[in-house]
């Protein structure tokens, strides 16, 4: 049986390029949606190999999370990857939320 820390990393390792998800929707698809904050402790565990998206976790407004240098470095890996931006710099998250039912789903089932 996985522990949360592996069922983040799997669910954040399959967000598709130019999609986002927030703490609190990787929490309920891991079974735990109270746990959002416990989300941030998992991706703050990860190694930087780039293995796991890790920029495409953001907070449910949009606003981003990276905390080491104003946003900025997890801005330009997100907006490469095409990611659309409101004005005030926050993902629009009616065009990039992933809506992840499948993964859900199958989540579920794995549990």
């Amino acid at each position: 049986m996985k522990n949360f820390k592996q069922k983040v990393w799997e669910i954040v390792g399959r967000i598709p390029r130019g999609k986002v998800m927030s703490y609190g929707q990787i929490a309920a698809v891991a079974g735990y949606p109270r746990n959002a904050r416990m989300v941030g402790y998992a991706l703050h565990a990860i190694s930087d190999s780039g293995r796991i998206p890790w920029q495409r976790v953001v907070r449910k407004d949009g606003s981003l999370a990276d905390f080491s240098d104003d946003g900025s470095r997890q801005y330009q890996l997100l907006k490469a990857e095409g990611v659309v931006f409101t004005l005030e710099r926050k993902v629009d998250m009616e065009q990039c939320r992933w809506e992840a039912w499948e993964l859900e789903a199958e989540m579920i089932f794995m549990s």
